[in-house]
């Protein structure tokens, strides 16, 4: 069931999605600064791809505070913005009751916009 769910969300704006989390991140990584964030907006891109069967743990290992700390930063480099698109998104299509598992895998994808760091993609 998770192959045809994944299909559909391809189809109908996932590649798009996930095409776009490729290209900022790409912008992101011209910068020494912002590799860190162009690695985590590829970890974005990955489950917007395919995001039914895919699950967003917690990373097994932390380093300290530094999450936290690149959590926040991240808000401000795009964070919020990708969070409230996923947002209105997940919120457009949980109006109709076929389209309630993509609004879900929307606010899933929000969960993972709001906070990245420190999260492993299984």
């Amino acid at each position: 069931m998770n192959i045809v769910l994944n299909i559909i969300w391809i189809v109908f704006g996932g590649f798009m999605i996930a095409i776009e989390y490729v290209m900022s991140s790409v912008a992101m990584m011209i910068t020494i600064i912002g590799i860190p964030f162009g690695l985590q907006t590829i970890k974005l891109a990955m489950v917007a791809l395919v995001p039914f069967g895919t699950k967003v743990i917690a990373s097994p290992t932390s380093p300290g505070c530094l999450n936290a700390v690149m959590n926040v930063v991240w808000w401000f480099v795009g964070g919020i913005p990708i969070a409230l698109t996923h947002i209105l998104w997940g919120l457009v299509f949980c109006v109709t009751i076929v389209g309630i598992p993509f609004g879900l895998q929307h606010f899933k994808l929000m969960r993972l916009a709001m906070f990245p760091f420190g999260k492993f993609v299984n």
